[in-house]
């Protein structure tokens, strides 16, 4: 990907070196904060970044551009051992080694063929037997314990996937379908391994030979038969030996982490993720062979903001009743892994913040100027907001501390912290977040708004910090399945209006499309997001329903299965 009509690297540089504010006013005049947004944007999600994901020689590249913006900024290094650099250590997603094997009986079966290794498995070698267990389902309620008067100790558990009347949410073994369930109920009585299959293929689905992040593996080796491999199954008794290789490795993120200081007692702390889904990771919502996901919007967009407003707070003197902490984080795709990591482990002590500010995806303003604040909560201090016009930006907010974000992260440890966000859009964690579609006028329109904020903010008392009355994790829907759209995050209508749809899912299948609304999902009616989440709850894996939804004012209803 090529940058047109902009300046080399070098002469971008030279940017920077423009005569300082007069009269309070950023250094940078308008048109030269544009080019180096456009700059820093098309850089970091250019195709020779490889998408930026933790851990990977793309989010090294991604580091060094950022921490030669810090240098030329004048930012002091305040990361590890006196350098910009802030190492965390996280868990790499798990993948299948070279050295899977299984026999029963005589039977030596094929790895990837005849059987392949669950997310549930232990790397683990054992020469044991067969003991039969049908389901493995234990339900005292109805009578049944599938594993009375089986011989389990030092045994593989062999069991089926499916339930005496099959998968499908009207089952009456609804409840005991959980694969882990099985496994620990399995363990607890001695097994030494377990050994699925499906003998039931119409009513049950193959489990994913894929490895997921959120499958926790048990202390003993989980296999899944195909149907060649059931095939070479024998009788309860036979031999049988197991062998898995699953490689689960620690990597190492970096943090990019820039300080100006201004002798001051309290630290304004300035955050925006860098990192991205590389060729595609758990979060990608594209559907195809692997691409780059070069996450132009998410989050190349928040941190060209963070370089701009480290530009203009050094020649701001209505700015300089804070020190500023600028921090690139990484890890935030995979989990907050980065921010997570520096709020426990600071490099500036946590009781020196006065608060935080989060941009992740401020590049998408949209011709209404709608401007997102998450956060307002955390402070009283943050009710000034509603008296700013900086940017001509019409703001919706919300109080909870805690959101998909890293300002989470600051919130969790006694931070006041909010986060910018200017909505949602049809190539969110796709291939399509290009460079090319971000609307860089708009990012300059909410950096001066940030600026607005901390000038607005600029004396020297640190902000009050209030818990916000974020839901117990309990209370929140859980879900089995899903629809497959990107919600519209700044409607404030009736209904869940879509900002996109993911490919091969079933509001693609249904026909959905961005700017429809969802205002009944079935027999249950959607009138805002937490509506929708509640509906989506209530259906299983194999539901058929109808989705009933407006566009362009016209009420529509469309079939959906849930796969």
């Amino acid at each position: 990907m090529h940058l047109p009509n902009t300046l080399p690297f070098a002469a971008a540089m030279a940017c920077l070196a423009l005569p300082f504010a007069v009269h309070g006013q950023p250094f940078m005049s308008d048109s030269a904060a544009l080019r180096q947004l456009r700059t820093d944007v098309y850089t970091l999600a250019d195709d020779s970044m490889m998408g930026r994901e933790t851990g990977t020689k793309g989010e090294q590249m991604a580091a060094a551009y950022i921490m030669d913006r810090f240098r030329q900024l004048g930012l002091a290094p305040m990361g590890d051992d006196h350098t910009y650099l802030n190492a965390f250590r996280f868990a790499a997603l798990p993948r299948t080694g070279p050295d899977n094997t299984l026999q029963l009986g005589r039977a030596k079966l094929k790895a990837g063929t005849d059987f392949y290794p669950l997310g549930y498995s232990a790397n683990a070698q054992v020469l044991t037997r067969v003991a039969r267990c049908r389901y493995g389902i234990v339900a005292p309620e109805k009578g049944r314990n599938d594993f009375e008067g089986v011989q389990l100790e030092g045994r593989a558990a062999c069991m089926s996937i499916s339930s005496p009347d099959g998968i499908h949410p009207h089952s009456a073994w609804l409840a005991h379908n959980d694969l882990r369930t099985r496994i620990d109920n399995a363990v607890k009585r001695g097994a030494t391994a377990v050994i699925f299959y499906n003998d039931d293929p119409d009513k049950a689905t193959d489990p994913p030979a894929e490895f997921h992040m959120k499958l926790q593996p048990s202390s003993v080796p989980v296999v899944f038969l195909t149907k060649s491999g059931l095939a070479k199954l024998g009788q309860d008794g036979d031999p049988v030996v197991i062998h898995t290789d699953i490689i689960r490795e620690e990597k190492t993120g970096h943090n990019v982490v820039g300080f100006q200081n201004n002798g001051k007692p309290w630290t304004v702390v300035i955050g925006a993720h860098y990192d991205h889904l590389g060729m595609g990771d758990e979060g990608s919502l594209y559907r195809g062979e692997p691409a780059i996901h070069n996450g132009a919007d998410d989050n190349a967009s928040g941190v060209a903001t963070l370089l701009q407003l480290a530009a203009d707070l050094r020649a701001m003197p209505n700015a300089r009743n804070n020190n500023y902490l600028f921090i690139a984080f990484s890890g935030e795709e995979k989990g907050l892994f980065g921010s997570s990591a520096w709020a426990k482990h600071p490099t500036l002590p946590i009781d020196s913040l006065n608060y935080m500010i989060n941009m992740d995806m401020v590049g998408r303003l949209d011709s209404t100027g709608h401007l997102a604040i998450n956060g307002v909560g955390t402070s009283p201090a943050w009710a000034v907001l509603a008296t700013l016009k900086a940017g001509n930006l019409s703001t919706k907010t919300t109080e909870g501390g805690i959101g998909p974000s890293d300002h989470t992260s600051f919130y969790l440890q006694g931070v006041p912290a909010i986060h910018f966000f200017t909505g949602s859009h049809d190539s969110y964690h796709k291939p399509a977040d290009d460079a090319d579609k971000v609307n860089y006028p708009g990012m300059l329109r909410v950096a001066r708004y940030i600026e607005s904020v901390i000038t607005t903010l600029n004396d020297s008392t640190k902000l009050t910090f209030t818990k916000t009355a974020d839901k117990d994790s309990t209370e929140t829907p859980r879900f089995t399945v899903t629809l497959g759209v990107v919600p519209d995050y700044m409607y404030d209508g009736t209904g869940l209006r879509i900002d996109g749809v993911t490919e091969g899912k079933p509001a693609a299948h249904a026909g959905l499309k961005a700017g429809d609304v969802v205002i009944r999902l079935g027999e249950h009616a959607t009138p805002d997001m937490m509506g929708y989440m509640k509906a989506l709850g209530l259906f299983k894996k194999g539901d058929d329903t109808k989705v009933v939804f407006l566009r362009d004012g016209k009420q529509l209803e469309a079939p959906v299965h849930f796969q």
